[in-house]
């Protein structure tokens, strides 16, 4: 559906249109517009052009693509769709028949000046289609599309269905060419994660280049003899930038399987975690910097780099910047790959796993300083209340909090600050070519993770669990909502079949497992609705059974526990524990969290929208703390054994939030950054985003998460939305951050704006879906903003 505004463009001497035909503005990968009729005095006045609402719901990360006048753009279940970009009126649609579930950021448009041609990547498919009609051409590839699993050499012809690869980034177009990575799980098995070129015309592999290098090549010595048989990823996932007058694809990678613990993969890992200066006629590697070596915390290089010129000592530069999510920019001589400021070699703590060899040094550039903070300390500890300052005093004693590149250690939560999700995220930065500014909004929040000794024995499916789902969903099953959602009673949820589909083609962040298949995913799905870790019986996996409620287990210690949780506990924390987080947290594992102490005090004290409970004590109270498998002394675990994913597996992504669900530190937690390359010296640095709720009680300008990244326009003004709780699309003065137009979207606006003119009319659109939220309503619209005129 479409709807449009009745307000007329501004008078024009002549009509004019401008496109934004490359993801993200242009091959360079600036997110800038040479458009000046939006500009600081009149932005204030932007209205609503038109909408277009795709009829579906989930998260939008798209920057769409305007060729002429039709804007071409994904809807959330990856459905390609063709509007015109004067009305919102939809033109075409193409539905390939999947139920698209991955993240979609962008498409791709070749023309030879004939004919145009849109490519997009559908989960596992690379699709060309033609731009007037949106019908598949059939001369490309195998009818129409090419099959991104097929052709990775390593994996055996007859077996590539069970590879997981997904294209979310759309692939860079270099003359007769389409250049493409892909994303791949973050545990064993993975596919390695090559570049590889097509033929825009006929879908043929042009070249391939090996992120994960075989016998003889350059970088083999980095990895254990024979490790690329069986290692994964080291893939490029966020997108890529081009030197077309050079011939140059600037290509970031990210970390090799498994992330967080690299036993099996001794040694630098290259071209994991680099960022690669390709030839994009060959494939050929000119140079390569890597930015963490041996990398066992998730520090991929998360976006496409910038193209930029700038002067330093004197000289002009023609340099490409990097942002990564440690909250560094990187700044290199493009044709050389010299950074263009200090980097140094520093000593970081050796790890203390058994197998584990971290890398003695990191390299960081002295300048320009961090744009988000690298350390967590007791003195950054929520204030916001009393009572929650005193819950992080006490949380932080238990955890290791000492900066960057700290090896995760076994029985102990170590902070990773900026956060697996940065810093830098994938909506990267946009650049003022003319002076040399970079523009980066940053995500401040504080996560922990850890290690653990895989457990001997337990059935197959609660092997399969641990080796595949608890690097997400934890060890407990609780996740991190909503980044990773609990999936304690996810059998009372979601049927087997849907599970079954979840697991197998993936969704959101989570990537497909089509290795899970068989009696692996009977087995997977019998441990997800009964927790059980015995075998399942011939004819359980006929009819699995649901999980029963707590007042129904047979618990081995108490069932007196249970009919006082279920009386006490259950109308806030679930039937099955589950909780609903952030506000009503899982209480699944919380043995494995906090003492017998800890837990009484929080039972006879309460916290946050808890209340207190003084008059439980005695037999009720051993009774409930039974249940909860709370006792004098943290559990044990069963020593590690050797499996597909290793002797160690990671504990689970946890944010450091307070129990009302606010990160536990003092803000900002979420910024935007004005930085000047020449100098290296920052601009400006604001707050972005705010809690609405903290807002209404005189807390804002608090920062808050952000995806998506900024537009820059010649006129000097910033757009940018991304932030994940207030909902806005905002309009900034580049020179000074000063805030000059903002608005409410119908969903949060978690991608990457695009701006261009039709008849001599500035349009600014956004897609406007949420999904990050779980407390915001979820869409899929697509708003267009330009001014009013007679």
């Amino acid at each position: 559906m479409s709807s449009v505004a009745l307000i007329s463009a501004p008078a024009m001497s002549r009509a004019q249109t401008v496109d934004w035909p490359v993801y993200n503005g242009s091959a360079d990968g600036g997110h800038y517009s040479k458009l000046t009729q939006i500009d600081r005095g009149n932005v204030s006045r932007l209205q609503v052009a038109w909408t277009f609402d795709t009829g579906e719901k989930g998260g939008i990360q798209t920057n769409p693509l305007i060729v002429g006048r039709t804007l071409y753009a994904y809807t959330p279940t990856q459905k390609i769709i063709a509007l015109d970009a004067a009305t919102g009126k939809q033109k075409w649609k193409f539905d390939s028949g999947i139920n698209g579930s991955q993240p979609a950021r962008g498409l791709s448009y070749w023309t030879d000046g004939k004919e145009g041609r849109i490519f997009a990547g559908v989960m596992n498919f690379l699709y060309c289609l033609d731009a007037g009609s949106g019908k598949p051409i059939e001369s490309f590839g195998e009818g129409g599309r090419v099959d991104l699993r097929k052709g990775l050499e390593r994996v055996p012809a007859d077996n590539y269905e069970k590879q997981s690869v997904a294209l979310t980034s759309p692939g860079v177009i270099y003359k007769d060419l389409i250049i493409v990575g892909g994303r791949n799980p973050e545990t064993h098995p993975a596919p390695p994660g090559y570049v590889r070129a097509y033929d825009v015309r006929t879908g043929q592999l042009r070249w391939v280049f090996h992120t994960i290098p075989l016998p003889g090549e350059k970088g083999y010595e980095t990895w254990p003899k024979d490790a690329w048989k069986s290692a994964g990823a080291a893939n490029n996932w966020a997108g890529m930038t081009l030197d077309a007058q050079r011939g140059i694809v600037y290509v970031p990678t990210g970390s090799a399987v498994m992330d967080f613990y690299g036993g099996d993969r001794v040694g630098d890992d290259l071209y994991a975690n680099c960022l690669l200066a390709l030839d994009a006629g060959t494939g050929k590697l000119l140079w390569h910097y890597q930015g963490v070596h041996h990398d066992i915390w998730d520090r991929d290089f998360p976006s496409p780099p910038a193209l930029v010129t700038v002067k330093r000592d004197g000289k002009t530069i023609d340099a490409v910047a990097q942002t990564s999510k440690q909250g560094y920019v990187y700044l290199f001589d493009r044709v050389t790959g010299e950074s263009l400021y200090p980097i140094r070699e520093r000593p970081y703590p050796a790890s203390t796993v058994p197998g584990e060899v971290a890398a003695k040094t990191q390299r960081l550039p002295d300048e320009p300083e961090p744009f988000a903070r690298q350390r967590l300390t007791a003195d950054m500890l929520t204030t916001r209340t009393p009572e929650m300052h005193e819950w992080a005093v006490k949380q932080f004693g238990d955890i290791r909090s000492e900066g960057q590149f700290l090896p995760f250690a076994v029985g102990k939560q170590t902070v990773v600050f900026p956060g697996f999700d940065g810093g830098g995220e994938w909506g990267g930065p946009a650049v003022d070519p003319l002076n040399g500014i970079l523009y980066v909004n940053a995500n401040e929040m504080a996560w922990t993770g850890g290690l653990m000794p895989n457990p001997a024995g337990g059935s197959q499916g609660a092997r399969v669990y641990r080796e595949q789902c608890a690097v997400c969903h934890g060890i407990d099953r609780a996740g991190s909502p909503p980044a990773f959602p609990s999936l304690v009673d996810v059998g009372n949820k979601l049927t087997d079949e849907k599970i079954a589909h979840i697991v197998n083609t993936g969704t959101g962040r989570m990537p497909s497992f089509p290795n899970i298949d068989g009696e692996r995913i009977t087995d997977l799905l019998h441990y997800l609705r009964t927790g059980d870790a015995s075998e399942v019986s011939a004819g359980d996996k006929k009819e699995l059974a649901s999980t029963p409620a707590a007042a129904e287990i047979p618990h081995e210690t108490d069932q007196k526990g249970a009919a006082v949780y279920e009386k006490r506990c259950s109308f806030c924390h679930g039937d099955h524990l589950e909780g609903a987080p952030p506000s009503f947290p899982t209480l699944v594992g919380v043995g494995g969290r906090l003492s017998m102490a800890q837990v009484t005090s929080l039972i006879h004290s309460g916290r946050g929208k808890m209340p207190p409970l003084p008059g439980l004590v005695g037999a009720d109270l051993e009774s409930l703390l039974r249940f909860l498998g709370v006792g004098s002394q943290m559990p044990t675990v069963s020593p590690p054994v050797e499996s597909e994913e290793g002797p160690y597996i990671f504990t689970g992504y946890r944010k450091f939030l307070d129990p009302e669900g606010y990160p536990a530190f003092i803000p900002p937690w979420g910024t935007l950054n004005a930085i000047d390359l020449k100098t290296g010296k920052y601009l400006w640095k604001i707050p972005f985003g705010e809690y609405p709720a903290l807002a209404q009680q005189g807390m804002k300008n608090t920062g808050s998460e952000n995806y998506g990244g900024p537009v820059l326009t010649a006129s000097g003004v910033l757009f940018i939305g991304a932030t994940v709780y207030d909902r806005r699309f905002r309009a900034f003065d580049s020179g000074t951050g000063k805030l000059l137009w903002e608005t409410e979207l119908p969903f949060a606006g978690m991608a990457t704006p695009s701006t261009y003119m039709i008849d001599g009319r500035q349009y600014v659109v956004i897609a406007s879906s949420g999904g990050r939220d779980p407390k915001s309503p979820v869409g899929g619209v697509y708003v267009a903003f330009a001014l009013p005129g007679n």
